[in-house]
């Protein structure tokens, strides 16, 4: 049994993302794209444009935060608007990857805890969860099932990689009151 096999949330730091996290996000996230089922795109991205891409996001006014286990960056998360257009202000997109070597041992459920709480010290409302190859996919599944929320619709075969077809699962959770109240 690893160090790591073994740990209490105490022994996990999240924290927002700063530039140097790009090389381990990028690394993280280029197992997930050329092994992986959750993300739809086939090539990872570089270094600089992960870098690129926290910066947009948190200039943007958004979370991207990353858990560290020992001073290893573990796994990160990021919430982005759900859509452009104005009436989806009060909405979100959520997005979440950890080191594949690390799965199953509590980092993505830290993370995501930490994402919701962050977002919900804004107006948001709703929070959206993609989930690549949704089917496939249970430990994405139950991880957000065990934070709230609930699948809401299934794209199916919207996605082909490595030589087949991949459906897309829409879940969802409120943030704070969600729809019970008006936004202020």
């Amino acid at each position: 049994m690893s160090a790591i096999d073994v740990l209490s949330e105490t022994e996990v730091e999240v924290r927002d993302a700063l530039p140097d996290d790009a090389h381990a996000i990028s690394a993280i996230y280029a197992w997930h794209v050329l092994h992986g089922r959750a993300s739809f795109e086939e090539v990872p991205p570089t270094v600089d444009e992960m870098r690129k891409r926290i910066k947009s996001v948190t200039d943007g006014g958004m979370p991207w935060l990353v858990a560290l286990y020992r001073g290893i960056v573990v796994g990160y998360c990021y919430a982005t608007p759900y859509r452009p257009r104005q009436a989806y202000r009060y909405t979100l997109e959520e997005s979440i990857y950890v080191d594949a070597s690390t799965t199953g041992r509590g980092f993505g459920s830290t993370l995501l805890s930490a994402l919701i709480a962050r977002c919900e010290q804004g107006p948001w409302r709703q929070m959206i969860a993609v989930v690549g190859d949704g089917n496939n996919n249970s430990g994405s599944l139950r991880l957000h099932k065990k934070h709230g929320f609930e699948v809401v619709g299934q794209l199916r075969s919207v996605g082909y990689k490595k030589g087949d077809w991949r459906d897309t699962l829409i879940m969802q959770r409120p943030l704070n009151d969600g729809d019970w109240t008006l936004p202020e």
